[in-house]
């Protein structure tokens, strides 16, 4: 029977995905939890985003794409291409 050894081959341990350690603590990563071993080192990672710990670096180009075309609409240099509010000088 083909459908026995399906079934078989799928609670074979060696054909499970093996759980690496939790990045926080170390210990075995538990499957409600992945990749971390408890809720708590989740909040630990989560925390260290949150609060600037971890980084994505970004690499800065010297001209951006979106100020590739930018022109300044009012002719006043001093501000930064800024439109000024008229009624605020008088």
């Amino acid at each position: 029977m083909r459908g026995n050894a399906d079934i078989q081959s799928m609670s074979d341990p060696q054909s499970a995905p093996r759980l690496k350690p939790c990045p926080i603590c170390g210990k075995l990563a538990i499957e409600e939890f992945r990749p971390f071993c408890s809720k708590r080192c989740a909040d630990i990672d989560l925390h260290r985003w949150l609060s600037g710990v971890y980084a994505v670096p970004v690499v800065e180009d010297e001209e951006r794409p979106d100020d590739a075309g930018a022109t300044d609409t009012d002719g006043d240099e001093g501000s930064g291409g800024l439109r000024r509010d008229p009624r605020r000088d008088r």
